[in-house]
């Protein structure tokens, strides 16, 4: 089975990007222990105490290690990819996989140079609710899609935050960092490569420190639809979860509806699906069906084929929230 390492252990989304790969059949090599957060360290001791701590230049030159997967502060992901992928590995980078699009030009350099894979792991492709969304949008259930709309509330958190999380240049932009989700979901049911941008904003609302941004409006046109995305970093300590993600589509047919983290008043768990259609209602729990993101890595690795890179389009969703980031109107509310 391939064989990887874990590299830039600064995010603690290292630690489901390990448990998927791991789960597909995967045998983690090693992680590098150089961190700029003990306490993501500490974290992926616990959960994989017989993965080895092996410094990252061995790694590299490991001629056993297939992949690497990237967790670093995302200003560094793409110079580390670049190095891997130049060192003859693979690459499965957290989201944002860059920070800028000098940093984009040099990764799509690096892949045709080296012909190695770089795959960002993207929420549309690790979201049972969401691959079935796309599944019932493509059977023509819903009609002609006419609107996606898509709220996309985060809990801060800001005890576990290290210093970076709060430095724009560090983390890329709130559109960047956490939009590209949400782009990527809309350009996945436009079945488009690229969108126009409609509008863009951005808000600094009063989070501490001055200037960090809290909240973000998106709204994108394809030659077939529209798309609205919110995303922000409000979301209460009373939720039982980290957010409260939903996202409406509006078909000619019928509507669509995931409650992506939690039910609020009703079932357990999340990955929630309801479907109104012309003949009924329905409800779906999507929770148990396969996530199959980690297999398909794994398989694009062994037999050199593109299923997660999808003929390029990761650049085409990277290339967008970039731009959504760069042109955004900013709001900073008078405070009373």
């Amino acid at each position: 089975m391939p064989r990887f390492a874990a590299i830039g252990l600064d995010h603690r989304h290292v630690y489901d990007l390990t448990a998927g790969l791991l789960a597909a059949g995967a045998v983690c090599a090693g992680h590098d222990p150089e961190t700029s957060d003990p306490r993501v360290l500490a974290g992926f001791r616990k959960r994989f105490p017989d993965v080895p701590a092996v410094p990252r230049e061995r790694l590299l030159d490991d001629p056993s290690v297939d992949f690497v997967v990237l967790a670093a502060v995302p200003r560094d992901r793409a110079t580390l990819a670049i190095e891997a992928m130049r060192r003859g590995k693979d690459v499965m980078v957290d989201k944002p996989g860059v920070t800028t699009a000098v940093q984009l030009a040099a990764v799509e350099a690096a892949v045709r140079e080296t012909g190695r894979i770089w795959s960002v792991a993207l929420g549309r492709l690790t979201s049972p609710a969401v691959q079935a969304a796309l599944a019932v949008a493509r059977s023509g259930e819903l009609g002609r899609l006419v609107s996606l709309t898509s709220l996309a509330p985060h809990r801060l958190n800001r005890a576990l935050r290290p210093s970076w999380f709060f430095d724009r240049e560090a983390y890329g932009g709130i559109i960047n960092d956490i939009g590209v989700h949400a782009i990527d979901q809309f350009l996945a049911f436009a079945d488009a490569e690229d969108a126009a941008i409609a509008g863009s904003t951005i808000g600094c609302f009063g989070t501490d420190p001055p200037g960090f941004e809290d909240f973000a409006e998106i709204t994108l046109r394809s030659a077939t639809m529209t798309g609205t995305m919110r995303l922000d970093w409000f979301t209460p300590d009373g939720l039982p979860d980290w957010g409260d993600g939903r996202l409406f589509l509006v078909g000619t047919e019928g509507t669509l509806e995931l409650r992506k983290n939690l039910d609020i008043e009703g079932r357990a768990g999340g990955d929630h699906m309801f479907v109104a259609n012309r003949e009924r209602t329905r409800y779906q729990d999507c929770s148990t069906l396969p996530v199959t993101y980690y297999r398909d890595f794994l398989d694009d690795v062994r037999e050199r084929s593109d299923r997660n890179m999808d003929g390029g389009k990761v650049f085409s969703v990277c290339r967008l929230a970039l731009r959504c980031q760069a042109v955004a109107e900013r709001f900073v509310p008078i405070r009373s």
